[in-house]
């Protein structure tokens, strides 16, 4: 028995080898089939999600804004959107994907630079050819072309500084728009961008384990915070806030609404970055807290002053947008319900009640809507994402309250990061070409005084 027993244990050894070898065609079949492979199917939505992402700012955001500014400012709020379109697209090209999302060769042995920033190795758009390909992850065999993913995110890096426009219109000279937002965009939306999306090691998004789906803190706290603080340097419009200025054209608005709600299924539903379920439930998810923040919004003015407004419903809307933004890949129907209560609730008292009691000029509710918005949205998302609220569940090890917490520290950070930036930044351009126009140009209005055109004949 025990030689029959010896014999099986060397037979098994001498099999072992042979099974090793005999397996070695099906290990490096199965090694190569884990090399990524361009995907036509998710191309083609990421595609439709890039366009659909440049909608929201030429012409959604251009609109939106245009009709709730003066007739005399309209051309001035759509140049400015339509010129950071042009200007960061061109910054985004020379080295903005590449410190966003470039890391290779940056870890040190005693600080990672990757968790702040990327590399200049992709400057000029460096290696990104027709046949370079993009992963959602590395454990994923399916992939998008690299120009499309670079493209879709240049998006996202036009409309965000396209949002402060809001906070400072009708009083920013164009020449120091145009350095303000080219130097903003670099000192703060890249590392910004990459501390939260920038891959393993970034400080936000791997190392604390904030979860920013979409841009709740990358695009709408760090542009909200951004425009309070523009419009504090700035100061109020001449004659705020006891001449009345009322929007000139709600059409426009309603409008860049509309076209704003549909173009941020590409912004929230692109960033699964495949056409999934995940970009299926972040499709839903979007409309839900949408149409429940534009409801939540329109029953709290109706009851506050007795009358639904179309700017407080197209308002709504837009919070929801901001606050589902950060939890739509992680958040089901119930919690977007929440979200979207919350964020139109909430932020419709930071944008009449906040802000009046404040006194800051906020032109167009940039800080009440994006930051307060982003803000609501963020902290919720680390509730949201609890399988008892209808999510896809926490991490392993991660505790709720862990989660929100991190959420929290993610907030603060963009918060302090973003408003410490700005206010330098400000106040080096007030110093070099000055910020704000004239008196009798901002009386006159900056169409004729800054671009010698007028948006409607006479």
């Amino acid at each position: 028995m025990t030689r029959m027993m010896q014999a099986a244990r060397n037979g098994g050894r001498l099999l072992l080898p042979t099974a090793v070898l005999a397996l070695a065609p099906v290990l490096a079949l199965a090694q190569e089939a884990a090399k990524p492979e361009l995907n036509s199917g998710d191309t083609a939505w990421m595609l439709t999600s890039t366009a659909l992402v440049l909608f929201m700012t030429i012409p959604g955001l251009a609109l939106f804004y245009a009709g709730m500014v003066r007739a005399k400012n309209v051309l001035s709020v759509m140049m400015q959107c339509f010129a950071i379109t042009a200007l960061i697209t061109v910054l985004w090209t020379l080295y903005g994907y590449s410190l966003a999302f470039d890391t290779v060769g940056m870890v040190d042995k005693q600080i990672n630079l990757n968790s702040f920033i990327g590399t200049l190795a992709k400057a000029f758009l460096s290696g990104v050819t027709v046949e370079s390909l993009w992963q959602p992850a590395a454990t994923l065999t399916n992939a998008i072309p690299e120009t499309v993913f670079m493209t879709y995110q240049m998006t996202f890096a036009i409309i965000t500084p396209a949002l402060i426009v809001g906070a400072f219109a009708e009083r920013m000279k164009f020449s120091a728009l145009l350095l303000f937002m080219g130097v903003w965009f670099t000192v703060v939306y890249l590392p910004v961008a990459h501390m939260v999306w920038g891959g393993s090691g970034s400080l936000i998004g791997s190392s604390w384990g904030v979860l920013d789906f979409a841009g709740g803190t990358v695009v709408h706290i760090n542009a909200g915070i951004a425009g309070l603080v523009a419009c504090l340097v700035l100061g109020k419009r001449k004659g705020y806030p006891h001449t009345a200025m009322p929007p000139h054209n709600m059409n426009f608005t309603v409008m860049g609404a509309s076209m704003l709600w549909v173009g941020w299924f590409g912004f929230n539903a692109g960033s699964a970055v495949a056409a999934n379920g995940s970009a299926g439930m972040a499709m839903a998810v979007t409309q839900i807290a949408t149409a429940t923040a534009a409801l939540s919004w329109m029953f709290a003015e109706w009851l506050t002053h007795g009358k639904p407004s179309v700017l407080g419903i197209a308002s709504g809307a837009v919070a929801g947008l901001v606050a589902i933004t950060p939890a739509s890949g992680t958040a089901g129907p119930m919690g977007a319900l929440l979200i979207g209560v919350a964020a139109g609730v909430i932020c419709f008292l930071a944008s009449t009640k906040l802000k009046r009691a404040l006194g800051y000029d906020d032109s167009l509710d940039v800080f009440g809507v994006h930051c307060i918005g982003g803000i609501v949205g963020a902290i919720l998302t680390g509730l949201c994402v609890d399988k008892m609220m209808g999510g896809v569940g926490l991490a392993d090890g991660v505790t709720l309250g862990e989660q929100i917490w991190a959420q929290c520290k993610g907030v603060a950070f963009t918060l302090v990061y973003s408003g410490i930036l700005s206010f330098v930044i400000l106040k080096i351009v007030d110093v070099v070409i000055g910020l704000r126009v004239k008196e009798e140009q901002e009386t006159e209005g900056l169409d004729l005084a800054l671009h010698d055109e007028r948006g409607y004949s006479l």
